[in-house]
């Protein structure tokens, strides 16, 4: 009985009860210093619609939001976005530059840059990764809408 209880410790400990930092991330090699620290894209400090204040844009761009943010929220792993020439739209032959959802976590997704073209921002970045918090692709929705 005792070497039973000493089997299920080990197994126990093997199986780690992550309580570090690492139990909340869902890659923790993403800071290994072999392999680099993955950026994080932060979300605005000032909120892209505030900027209209009262007037009848508000409304249109609160509801923009709205959209950008149910659209970012139903991202899943495997899932294709258009990181420039239209995030929110299927990738099609305006996009500039496609991503590919490689991770989540709580309110950040990782994307992949997968494909870009010459006159991209992100001609250079393929293959690259980053965390994007959930508020900086929401306001990636609203620039590309002109709010």
């Amino acid at each position: 009985m005792k070497s039973m209880c000493a089997y299920a410790g080990l197994l126990w400990v093997l199986a780690g009860c992550g309580t570090g930092r690492e139990a909340f991330r869902p890659n923790p090699n993403d800071e290994d210093v072999f392999v680099g620290a993955i950026p994080i894209v932060r979300t605005p400090v000032r909120e892209r619609c505030a900027q209209h204040g009262r007037s009848s844009a508000r409304e249109a761009c609160d509801e923009a939001r709205y959209l950008g943010t149910e659209y970012t929220r139903r991202l899943a792993v495997g899932d294709e976005v258009c990181l420039e020439g239209g995030y929110g739209d299927e990738p099609g032959g305006a996009c500039k530059a496609r991503a590919a959802v490689i991770d989540t976590a709580p309110n950040q997704i990782k994307l992949e840059v997968r494909t870009a073209k010459p006159d991209s921002r992100w001609f250079n970045s393929e293959m690259r990764h980053a965390w994007y918090e959930e508020g900086a692709l929401v306001d990636l929705y609203l620039a590309e809408r002109g709010y």
